[in-house]
């Protein structure tokens, strides 16, 4: 069924924009509940088991090159949400009635859009609040770095037991977790989030707030001199060692979960010494607080050699999570200016299991919503950071990884507009990357709107769930070539090169729930449909003598003899 929505002049050219890039995916929709239409599944719904088994499960590896490969060696795909709540606790759990709930009526919802992966928000505060102020003399004065001494293990313990409960529910409807350890400004004397008040070092500095968006604290003196004294650990409370402690801890009370994914150590990592000195000085920094002194690697485009601060932990916050929890995946970030597509100069790092995690934010956009005030400049400017960050992964290629890490988009969208949520999922299919959009809910962001949020405040969805819900395929038995899922259309394509030693099939998630709503039509070229009829798990069994598989969903019947295809 082919859906047409009024639109203006500017979605007109972006649809024109995405078909010159090879997609037929740009739309424009009305808001949820403003059409008789539209009839979105919501959080009111009854939660709904799941009706299969998982189409991937157990531990995920990065050996090289762009993609992720489950235990069957089949290439996997991942789209999920971001789920972070900036506020004490600083976690979300099951909790009804309390504004941090996250409930099995959410994990239900996530599986129903297709979602397999959530990254879920944790903080260094609500690990380790401690006791000692901001500015302590014991911490934040010059000096060897030593044991800051504000570990409580009791309150550790409760708070890991509620992100455990959380990893293990969304677990039970087969959605992985990256656990993200989310900072924004640092902390809330920088109308942020993050790291706990014994951490913030100023000099004595008061933080003054500026007027107008959030983000301009990033600029401002004392949160500048605070995350300096974090990116060198020059100050006595050995802040980068107890960091990658805590994270230790974290990897090892996780380390049989078979739906943890992988670990995020640092969000959208900052200093004003990228506005100062310039990206590599602090790109030379963040390397060092990943690797650490004794894994130092190299930096990209023509940098100076890494020197990392003297004082920076020999083994950096990558080998503490890997010696914790071996094998587990690590989504190291570039410095925050990425975001937008500009250069980053973080490198080669020669350790296993790396995910070059990337984030793709426009800056037209409103400082109240979040939304885009040009939504074709908007456009230009993700697809070109998304081109950007694809030839960055290339050339950080290691011994260790010698195709280059993987990569995923853990952070996009933000945006209640389709359009340029229409043209960012179409790029990543042509990309063949995985996502997270920001965000699932919105929590009383300190740093965000409700904009954002794909879920509403009374737990209906947006209509871009129509964009974000969509066909794709979430193992792939062979080398995936292409795919690309149309929303207007309700149209996908999956061609691959069938691996004939893999013997688990390919999974395509079909969104039975938002789209196909009279069923779906499935036709297999060099192979054939092993899955039940009515599943939103499409099963594909490669041919024997098969050099290529081409999969094609379309909705409603099979049209021509009944050996062309398969009403489902």
């Amino acid at each position: 069924m082919l859906r047409r929505f009024p639109g203006s002049a500017a979605a007109l050219s972006l649809v024109v924009l995405v078909l010159a890039l090879g997609a037929t995916s740009a739309l424009v929709v009305p808001e949820a509940g403003s059409s008789p239409t539209l009839q979105l599944p919501s959080l009111a719904d009854r939660p709904v088991p799941p009706s299969t088994g998982p189409a991937v499960s157990g531990r995920i590896s990065a050996p090289g090159g762009p993609y992720l490969y489950d235990r069957s060696r089949r290439v996997v795909f991942f789209h999920g949400v971001d789920a972070v709540y900036k506020h004490p606790p600083f976690e979300l759990y099951p909790a009804p009635g309390k504004p941090w709930n996250l409930s099995a009526a959410d994990a239900s919802l996530m599986a129903r859009l297709g979602f397999n992966v959530v990254r879920l928000g944790m903080t260094w505060s609500g690990l380790e609040p401690g006791t000692a102020p901001a500015n302590d003399p014991a911490i934040c004065d010059p000096g060897p770095p030593s044991n800051p001494h504000q570990f409580n293990r009791a309150v550790f313990d409760r708070y890991i037991g509620h992100l455990r409960t959380t990893v293990n529910l969304l677990g039970r409807y087969h959605i992985y977790t990256i656990l993200d350890m989310h900072q924004d400004v640092y902390n809330e004397m920088f109308d942020g989030e993050g790291v706990p008040n014994w951490a913030v070092c100023t000099n004595g500095v008061t933080s003054v707030d500026p007027p107008g968006r959030w983000s301009l604290s990033y600029g401002t003196r004392a949160a500048g001199i605070a995350y300096h004294h974090f990116w060198t650990n020059d100050v006595r409370g050995d802040l980068q060692g107890e960091f990658d402690r805590m994270w230790g801890l974290v990897a090892h009370a996780f380390r049989g979960n078979r739906w943890i994914l992988g670990y995020d150590p640092f969000n959208e990592p900052f200093s004003t010494s990228l506005i100062l000195f310039g990206d590599a000085h602090f790109d030379a920094q963040l390397e060092c607080f990943y690797t650490g002194r004794d894994h130092m690697g190299s930096l990209l485009h023509g940098a100076p050699p890494i020197r990392c601060p003297a004082a920076d932990p020999a083994n950096g916050v990558i080998p503490t999570l890997q010696a914790n929890d071996p094998g587990r995946l690590v989504f190291d970030e570039p410095d925050n200016y990425a975001s937008r597509g500009f250069p980053t100069y973080l490198g080669p790092m020669n350790l296993p299991n790396l995910v070059f995690n990337v984030h793709v934010y426009c800056g037209a956009r409103s400082p109240v919503t979040g939304n885009p005030t040009d939504v074709l400049a908007c456009v230009r400017q993700d697809l070109h950071s998304l081109d950007v960050r694809a030839r960055d992964r290339l050339e950080m290629a290691s011994g260790r990884q010698r195709g280059g890490p993987a990569w995923f988009v853990t952070e996009f969208g933000a945006s209640s507009n389709p359009d340029l949520l229409a043209a960012a999922t179409a790029k990543m299919d042509a990309e063949q990357v995985g996502w997270a959009y920001w965000a699932w809910r919105y929590y009383g962001d300190p740093t965000g709107s409700a904009d954002e949020s794909l879920v509403m405040a009374d737990g209906r969805l947006r209509s871009t769930a129509l964009v974000l819900s969509r066909a794709y395929p979430q193992a792939v038995a062979g080398v995936p070539l292409s795919f690309a899922y149309a929303p207007l259309s309700d149209v996908f394509t999956l061609t691959y090169r069938p691996d004939h030693a893999i013997r688990a099939p390919t999974v395509v998630f079909v969104p039975t729930a938002v789209h196909y709503r009279r069923g779906y039509c499935a036709r297999v070229s060099g192979g054939r449909v092993t899955s039940r009829r009515g599943s939103d798990q499409l099963d594909v069994q490669s041919s024997a003598s098969a050099r290529q598989v081409t999969v094609r969903v379309t909705p409603g019947s099979c049209a021509g003899h009944p050996g062309s295809g398969r009403r489902v």
